[in-house]
């Protein structure tokens, strides 16, 4: 018998941590995506319309068409907050005193769904999944000669996911809250984002936020600016985001100075330049590592959770920074948002002592 749209499937990864204040260390809301990933050339952006870089809302008429004009694709879990979540498991690794990545949103009655439910189950990710009538949400991302991603997306059941489906559990029971631009793209998903918000600074959970896509910020600049301000502890965001959101079209230093009025800390991702963070009326600027380029899918994901995983272990902003430049470095190293091929140890290690990693 197939569970009614109301649905929220819970599943949780049984904890070590007992007695602990909070069991896990981020909570992310989003949108739950199978990503189709193939390579191709600048005339096929052009054909569908697409300014490289972005992500564009398509049919799923749409979304059929360029996985039939493509040269082929590769298949994996995504979702901009579901690449977070992985990444953090990936982070955390054996020590789970740091407490276990959670992650909500809404899927289909479908393969796909039931596909993405057991991965993140397989990676030690606690869920809380709504079951919506829609399928679950695609998302064709073309990789440009660049290695430059432009996304096609189709939400699917994503744009079902109410305030009723987040989970006020796990709200009350991490260390950070997270979710990103890509919610406000329905009302039902910013009514939940919104909801969310509100009862994590009730139970003084800091909130983390990325503005994710500078289409965003034109869509609801006004309202979008006007909400970021006094929520959000931490917000992540690249140079041409934070300019709009800002109206300031300076140097990197005299936007991060205006966007400071935003929120608590305000990181500013530049690509292979690193990134700058702005914290406590002090900038610091990170420095990107050099690596050879393959897929930039998930880069930004990844970076906001190294740098999440930097502050649950303590270390000062600029190394949370390093941290995510570094995991960065690594995923666009690889196709696909893939974490299984990188090595933990070996990226921590310049942070962190091995006792210290768990």
């Amino acid at each position: 018998m197939q569970p009614d749209n109301n649905m929220i499937r819970i599943v949780r990864v049984k904890s070590p941590i007992h007695g602990a204040k909070r069991m896990h260390s981020v909570y992310a809301i989003e949108n739950p995506l199978m990503d189709y990933v193939m390579h191709e050339d600048y005339t096929f952006l052009s054909r569908f319309g697409a300014r490289p870089g972005t992500m564009q809302l398509v049919e799923h008429s749409i979304f059929r068409e360029i996985l039939k004009a493509s040269r082929g694709y590769s298949v994996f879990p995504g979702g901009s907050g579901a690449n977070t979540a992985r990444a953090l498991s990936m982070l955390t690794g054996s020590d789970k005193s740091l407490g276990l990545p959670c992650f909500s949103g809404g899927i289909g009655f479908d393969d796909a769904g039931d596909r993405f439910m057991a991965i993140l189950g397989d990676l030690g990710i606690d869920t809380a999944m709504a079951y919506k009538d829609s399928p679950t949400g695609v998302s064709a991302i073309v990789v440009t000669p660049d290695h430059e991603r432009t996304m096609f997306t189709n939400l699917g059941a994503c744009r079902d996911f109410g305030p009723e489906d987040v989970s006020l559990d796990y709200i009350r029971s991490c260390k950070f809250l997270y979710s990103t631009g890509y919610m406000w793209d329905t009302e039902p998903q910013k009514k939940a984002l919104f909801a969310a918000v509100d009862e994590a600074l009730a139970a003084k959970v800091p909130v983390c936020f990325d503005l994710a896509d500078p289409f965003v910020v034109d869509r609801y600049y006004k309202e979008l600016s006007d909400w970021i301000r006094g929520r959000i502890n931490i917000l992540f965001a690249n140079r041409e985001e934070l300019s709009r959101i800002t109206e300031c079209t300076g140097t990197d230093y005299e936007i991060l100075n205006k966007a400071s009025r935003l929120a608590e800390i305000v990181v500013m991702k530049i690509g292979k330049g690193g990134s700058i963070v702005q914290s406590a009326n002090r900038l610091a600027h990170a420095p990107g590592e050099s690596v050879i380029c393959v897929d930039t899918t998930g880069a930004g994901d990844s970076y906001s959770a190294g740098f999440l995983y930097g502050i649950l272990k303590g270390a000062d902003p600029e190394t949370c920074a390093r941290i995510g430049n570094r995991i960065a470095a690594r995923i666009v190293s690889v196709e696909g948002c893939r974490y299984d091929c990188i090595d933990r140890n070996d990226m921590l290690v310049p942070f962190f002592s091995e006792p210290e990693l768990g």
